[in-house]
Formats: structure tokens, C-alpha cells, sequence
């Protein structure tokens, strides 16, 4: 329970450091005279350099473990954030946000992997679920609350202060975090073989597109237009911009736990996430036609957006069944790297499309999210295809003695962890 909740503090400040920017925007951009593409830039860069981090964190997890993989990241992400908070221009606060993007990179994945190591596979679903809702609560933390921080104290301030907190709960990692029992004697691969071997996996191929486009466009939608929408289309102030953001938020959060009792009742993670993702593209594909007509309208289709959108737990928890262990740790890194960089792609897409400044707001806002709700229903369309699982069964990686091929040899030796290390999930 305590490297639960260690590494649940992690994954809270990653998901606050991927949304804050929204809130913030108001009093950054002026202050570093970037206009509104800009900053769409800066969050699509965070996105860019947390999925090229995807690389060593998945490489380091399988070789050292999630306890010195997070904390080293966690010091990294801090940096960053200082190094934003003293930010005079765009350059700046770009190589900043790059800092903060690769630091957070292993904050989740450390934890699937403990999970993956350490639990049998039916578990799976519902721990990651859980800490993917419970750490939704850093997007809390970045919708109303931030707002009002950052206009008591400055936006610079709140940065320092999450450099600070940052590096404590890299401290914490360090300090209460066991890694599980290493492999005895693992097949070594190289990096990118390990990689290679997962993007060869014929059976993941049709569910590669859906975990491109699901997340980014939620995550789009959260961390960079609905404060945006709100205010140019439907005239919002800024509090009420946060109390939007902050209903999608709390979507967000409740539909992530969600998914794990729903998953343990349907009994099947392919078509939970299915019906998830063919929600959320009709909610965006609603939000795109008729959001403009009314603000309670726009926001309950925010909020249900938010409650089916988070699916990445399901999607992974999915794909998960068919990593051996020895590719435990890149097999989420790789599913990682597809999810965040369709985050980056999307969003670099969205600053060229928003920044032509050709049409009104509520023309531009509606096409955008047209276009993400008919991107996601035709990459769900493509996941109806994809295997419920391996043709051999489910693989169980939870037990390091299972091979490729689903059975089970006599169990080898392992090495011990190193003592004096308390926590495990």
C-alpha cells in the first residue's frame, strides 16, 4: 500500500504537469509574449519528449527497476520546472517543458510494471485503473484551484513550488519504494530489439491506431481548448473557465476508476475499451456540432467526454496480455510511447489548424472537435478487428518462470531484492 501510494503522488504531479498549462496560459503568455500557437507548441513538446523518454524508461525498468528509474526522471522533471519558472521566451520555456515531459515519463509506467511484476493478470485492470482516477487528480489540482493559485501568487511562483514538491517525491521513491525480484538470468536483448520485438507483435497492430488517437484527443481537449473554448466561445470568465475544466476533470477522474470495477463485471478489457472509445468520439463528434448552442450543453458533453475518454488503463491492460515478462517493461513503454506520441501529433496539428486565424471560434472549435470525434470512431472501428487475447492464453507476466508461449517450466531462482526497503503495492 505505501509504494501505492508513493508512486500514486508520481503519477498525480505527471498529470498535473501535462494539464496546468491551460490555466496558467492567460498570465504565461503575455508574460513571454507567446501567442495562443505557441503554447500549443510548448504542451505538444511535453508530450514529444515524455514519449522519446518512453525509450530508456522502458530499457530501465526491465534492466534496474521502477525505484531508481522514477526517482532519477522525478529530479529531471523538477529541473524543468525550475528552469520554466525563470523562463524569459519562448526557448526557454520550450526546453523547460521538454525537461518536465521527459522527467514524467516513467511515473506511470513504473507502476504498471510493479503491477505486472507483482500481480496476477485479472488484477491488472483494476490497479491501473484505479491509480489512473486517483491520480486524475493532478488535473483537479490544475483546473479551479490552480486558476485562483496562480493569480494570488503568480505563475511563477506556482512553478518553483512544484519543483519543489517534485524533488521530495522523488525522495520518497528512493526511500520507500522495493523493486520486485529481479529475473534470473533474463534474456538480454538491446534496446531496440526489445522494441522491436513488441512493434512485431502482429496481434497489437489493430489496436496501435486506437491508442494513438484515444487519448490525445481527450487529453487535447483537457490540457489545451477547453479553457480556450470556453472563454471564446461561450464567453466564460476565468473562474468559470476553471469550474468547466474542473467538471471535466472530475469526469475524468471518476470514469478512470470506473473502468476497473466495469472491466471485473464485463470480464473482457477488448470490449470495455471499445464501448469507452466509441463514446467518447460521438460525445466529441456531438461536442463538434452542437456544443456552440449552449454552455451546459458544450460542458455535459465535456464532462462525458472526460468519463469515457480515459480508457488508456483498459487499452493497456489489453495489450498487456500478450508482453512476456522479460519485455514487461518495454511492452508498456512501447504502448506508452504510441499513446503520448499521438498526443504530441495531434496537438502539434491543432496549433497549425488554430493558428491560421481563418474562421470564428465557434466554427474553429466545432471542426476541431468533429475531427477528433471522427478520428477516434474510425480508429475504434479498426480496434473491432484486433484479438481479445494471445492464441496461446493470456501470458502471465506476473510469474517469471512463464515462457512465450504461456507455460510454465520449474521456477528458477531469483535474485532478492535489496533489504531495508519497505512498501510494496
Amino acid at each position: 500500500m505505501t509504494a501505492f501510494l508513493v508512486l500514486l503522488l508520481a503519477y498525480t504531479i505527471s498529470q498535473f504537469d501535462r494539464g496546468f498549462l491551460a490555466m496558467v496560459a492567460p498570465d504565461l503568455g503575455p508574460d513571454l509574449g507567446l501567442a495562443p500557437s505557441d503554447l500549443a507548441l510548448l504542451s505538444a513538446g511535453w508530450f514529444l519528449a515524455f514519449a522519446a523518454g518512453q525509450v530508456p524508461t522502458g530499457l530501465l525498468l526491465d534492466r534496474i527497476g521502477p525505484r531508481r528509474t522514477v526517482a532519477g526522471f522525478l529530479v529531471v522533471a523538477a529541473l524543468g520546472a525550475a528552469a520554466l519558472g525563470l523562463a524569459r521566451g519562448f526557448p526557454g520555456a520550450a526546453a523547460a517543458m521538454a525537461l518536465i515531459g521527459l522527467g514524467c515519463a516513467p511515473a506511470l509506467m513504473g507502476a504498471l510494471y510493479l503491477f505486472g511484476r507483482s500481480y496476477p493478470p485479472e488484477r491488472f485492470a483494476m490497479l491501473s485503473s484505479v491509480m489512473i482516477g486517483l491520480g486524475t487528480s493532478g488535473d483537479l489540482l490544475g483546473s479551479t484551484p490552480l486558476a485562483l493559485a496562480s493569480h494570488a501568487l503568480g505563475w511563477r511562483t506556482i512553478l518553483f513550488g512544484l519543483s519543489a514538491v517534485t524533488l521530495a517525491s522523488a525522495g520518497l521513491v528512493l526511500r520507500l519504494i522495493e523493486d520486485p525480484p529481479r529475473l534470473a538470468d533474463p534474456p538480454r536483448t538491446s534496446v531496440w530489439r526489445g522494441f522491436a520485438d513488441v512493434a512485431r507483435m502482429r496481434a497489437l497492430w489493430p489496436v496501435f491506431p486506437v491508442v494513438f488517437v484515444s487519448y490525445a484527443v481527450v487529453i487535447a481537449t483537457r490540457s489545451l481548448w477547453v479553457g480556450s473554448y470556453l472563454g471564446s466561445v461561450h464567453g466564460l470568465d476565468a473562474l468559470q473557465r476553471g469550474n468547466g475544466t474542473l467538471a471535466m476533470s472530475a469526469a475524468m477522474a471518476a470514469g478512470a476508476i470506473g473502468y476497473g470495477p466495469l472491466e471485473r463485471l464485463v470480464r473482457d478489457p477488448k470490449r470495455t475499451a471499445l464501448g469507452g472509445c466509441l463514446v467518447t468520439g460521438l460525445a466529441l463528434a456531438g461536442l463538434g456540432l452542437f456544443g456552440a448552442a449552449s454552455t451546459a450543453l458544450a460542458v455535459a458533453l465535456l464532462a462525458l467526454t472526460g468519463a469515457a475518454g480515459l480508457s488508456y488503463g483498459i487499452l493497456m491492460a489489453h495489450a498487456r496480455r500478450f508482453f512476456p515478462a522479460h519485455l514487461l517493461g518495454r511492452g508498456v513503454a512501447f504502448m506508452n510511447i504510441v499513446f503520448m506520441g499521438g498526443a504530441a501529433a495531434l496537438q502539434g496539428l491543432s496549433a497549425l489548424f488554430v493558428g491560421t486565424g481563418r474562421l470564428t471560434p465557434d466554427a474553429l472549435y466545432g471542426r476541431l472537435f468533429l475531427a477528433y470525434g471522427l478520428a477516434l470512431l474510425a480508429a475504434t472501428a479498426v480496434y473491432a478487428v484486433a484479438p481479445r487475447e494471445p492464441a496461446f492464453g493470456p501470458r502471465d507476466t506476473a510469474d517469471p518462470g512463464r515462457n512465450e508461449m504461456g507455460a510454465t517450466p520449474p521456477p528458477p531462482a531469483s535474485v532478492p531484492a535489496a533489504p531495508g526497503r519497505a512498501g510494496r503495492a
